[in-house]
């Protein structure tokens, strides 16, 4: 009996000891990994983005005021031509008149575009000839949803970027906006103007618009990644001396990833943007923080 009691309490002492080094374990706080990044300060732009074919701010189809056969070309595809100069000739059908001539003109200065017709073509008065454009400025049609519209005046700048010259962007102004909206689209017919002195943006390109409605310089700003909740309750979690604190912020305008934060939040600060959803007020971390 004496050695069974014995065995016994051996027993329980060792289970004992067990949980007490189970509870100390417990009690050991384990860190939780987050990513951070610093709030820093940038300027900032909210835009509306839009896609659309370059023009010619003026183009001119050119149509011959007689009829007759081509007899003369006097300019090509690309050629420079003058306001009233020649683009070619006609040799008129009209029965009874003197053998004279006919010349069609150029209605602006500028580049012909296109030439239509081939010496020993037959034309008419409804006949195109050609196309002259004048390619100093040229231009990109939009529609702006009217919910934008009291944010738009002439003269906004607007980014142009195009497929064809990748490393470039192109500087535009708002130059038209119609005061009358497509009852179908909610949207008024609008014009970007792009100066184009070397001639390099050409009529037909596809380009990629920004149209610049707000610049914000030197704001505080973070990631969208950090962000917790929905407006207008809209939380992170900063770190501070290695623990989490939950802080209320209020978002100004947005872009790409990058939200201006106006209220709640000071350069400098650490916010959580990796690893938040294991955070509680007061978490003990181990931080990580991205560049």
């Amino acid at each position: 009996m004496i050695r069974k009691s014995i065995a016994i309490m051996f027993v329980v002492i060792i289970l004992a000891c067990g949980c007490h080094k189970k509870e100390a374990k417990e009690k050991v706080p384990s860190l939780i990994p987050v990513r951070v990044q610093r709030v820093e300060v940038r300027d900032l732009e909210e835009t509306l983005e839009y896609t659309g074919n370059i023009k010619a701010q003026d183009e001119a189809i050119v149509y011959p005021k007689v009829s007759g056969k081509i007899i003369e070309k006097i300019k090509e595809d690309g050629s420079f031509v003058e306001k009233g100069e020649p683009l070619l000739y006609i040799d008129r059908d009209e029965v009874g008149l003197k053998f004279e001539k006919a010349p069609v003109e150029s209605p602006l200065t500028g580049v012909v575009g296109r030439v239509f017709v081939d010496n020993g073509q037959h034309v008419n008065a409804q006949t195109q000839v050609a196309l002259v454009v004048n390619m100093d400025k040229v231009k990109i049609g939009l529609d702006i949803p009217e919910i934008h519209l009291p944010r738009i005046s002439l003269g906004k700048n607007a980014r142009i970027s195009l497929d064809a010259y990748p490393d470039e962007v192109f500087i535009g102004q708002v130059s038209k906006i119609s005061p009358v909206l497509d009852l179908a689209t909610r949207a008024a017919p609008a014009e970007i103007t792009v100066d184009n002195p070397k001639h390099i943006l050409n009529s037909g390109m596809f380009a990629k618009v920004n149209l610049i409605l707000t610049e914000h310089k030197g704001v505080s700003v973070i990631l969208k990644e950090g962000i917790i909740g929905r407006e207008p309750d809209l939380y992170v979690f900063v770190i501070k001396d290695k623990k989490a604190a939950l802080r209320k912020i209020t978002l100004g305008i947005r872009q790409g990833q990058y939200y201006e934060v106006t209220s709640g939040l000071k350069e400098g600060d650490l916010v959580v943007i990796l690893g938040q959803q294991r955070l509680r007020e007061g978490s003990e971390v181990i931080t990580e923080e991205q560049k």
